[in-house]
């Protein structure tokens, strides 16, 4: 029996609603040794009064020492293992923007950066040019042609973009180009077997027209590709929890995590009180609620340690209007840490507060990294918090007899 074949054995009917709000990239670190991270210089009246009134602890997205991606991040803290779900971050971006894959699409992330004359990146966001920018770009990139490969070029936002490869027989293991670094040129792409090795000769030939048509582009000149893949098979949210769910997010990643899921996909404004506005709307139809909080990760991939400390403070302002609509259970965590100091992803353990009447109440009485070291839920993996909500919302019977 699977966790999930246990779940499903358990659950029962209740009216209770659960929040799992999400702050991407929460979790950070001290600029000197002994200093205080990004939440712990936050000024946090409202999740400081989430950790009095709740159990606090430490979520590790996927294993001690392990650096999570998004998809990984946050399949766990919807209950599935990111060890046995390996999802693309293609199909998420695809599903995100509604892209409708077939069985003989390749999806990938696309990203703009920025080389030098040497081919060389300088920067991997290409500044983070605008989304009407991206737009005009990925134009430019639907004229690209590859023989007997159907080719689709489609927009996300700022510097992302979806590819997708149509082709009887395409493989998905293949490398991403990006290399995670400046000073080095983007990778080729090679597969790890035949059919993966058809697919990686049309990514290395659509990155080399697409270089050729943005040449003349000072910041957008050129490309890279990451988590290609194809359409996985995975159990629905709902099948498991009996959860009518609804998810509420801005950028069309985590849109699409949800959608493959199985959530309903709430259409939302791109301002956090905005997505409150739709929390609200959505209240009485759904019982499980994702909210997706995009700028504690942005800020910490930017390095900006004073923006991530903002950031914090705007979620934490708008954590009242959400606990005035009395949920049975709030969460409040990331998936995964994004320190400033690093300027990426880290394998550090997420602060976790959850709140619920029929919480065991710990003694932390502020919402940071160290104090929840010392919270009623400890260190545990992050696959096993929507089992903690399920049970803290009454929806979980007794196992045995």
């Amino acid at each position: 029996m699977t966790v999930h074949d246990l779940i499903t054995e358990l659950r029962e009917e209740a009216t209770t609603k659960i929040v799992l709000l999400v702050a991407d990239g929460l979790g950070g670190l001290a600029l000197e040794p002994g200093g205080k991270t990004e939440l712990e210089s936050a000024r946090t009246p409202n999740l400081d009064a989430c950790a009095r009134d709740g159990v606090c602890g430490l979520s590790l997205p996927v294993l001690p020492g392990i650096t999570p991606g998004s998809g990984p991040g946050h399949l766990a803290l919807f209950g599935y293992d990111p060890l046995r779900e390996r999802i693309g971050r293609g199909v998420l971006e695809a599903l995100g923007i509604n892209f409708d894959l077939g069985p003989d699409d390749v999806a990938a992330r696309g990203n703009f950066c920025t080389v030098d004359a040497a081919g060389k990146i300088t920067d991997r966001r290409a500044g983070r040019p605008s989304t009407e920018q991206c737009l005009a770009m990925c134009r430019r990139l639907q004229g690209i042609r590859i023989p007997d490969v159907e080719l689709f070029v489609e927009p996300v936002r700022e510097h992302r973009f979806v590819v997708v490869f149509r082709a009887k027989g395409l493989g998905d293991r293949v490398n991403d180009t990006d290399p995670q670094n400046v000073g080095v040129a983007p990778l080729a792409a090679v597969g790890q077997d035949a059919a993966s090795q058809v697919t990686a000769s049309a990514v290395n030939r659509f990155a080399q027209e697409a270089a050729k048509l943005l040449r003349d582009q000072p910041a957008t000149n050129a490309v890279t590709l990451r988590g290609l893949a194809r359409f996985p098979a995975i159990r629905s949210l709902p099948d498991i929890y009996g959860l009518r769910s609804a998810a509420i997010a801005v950028y069309p990643m985590y849109r699409g995590l949800a959608r493959l899921v199985g959530m309903d996909i709430a259409e939302t404004g791109s301002t956090l009180g905005e997505q409150i506005d739709t929390l609200e709307r959505e209240w009485a139809s759904h019982d499980f609620f994702f909210l997706h909080y995009k700028y504690t990760d942005s800020t910490g991939e930017d390095g900006n340690f004073a923006a991530k400390v903002e950031t914090i403070e705007r979620l934490d302002a708008m954590i009242p209007r959400v606990r005035a609509l009395g949920p049975s259970v709030l969460v409040v965590t990331g998936d995964h840490s994004t320190p400033s100091k690093l300027k990426g992803h880290s394998w550090h353990p997420v602060p976790t507060v959850l709140v619920a009447k029929t919480a065991r109440v710990d003694r932390v009485t502020e919402f940071g990294e160290e104090a929840c070291l010392r919270g009623g839920l400890g260190q545990f993996e992050a696959k096993h918090l929507m089992t903690l909500a399920m049970a803290h919302a009454g929806r979980l019977g007794k196992y045995g007899a």
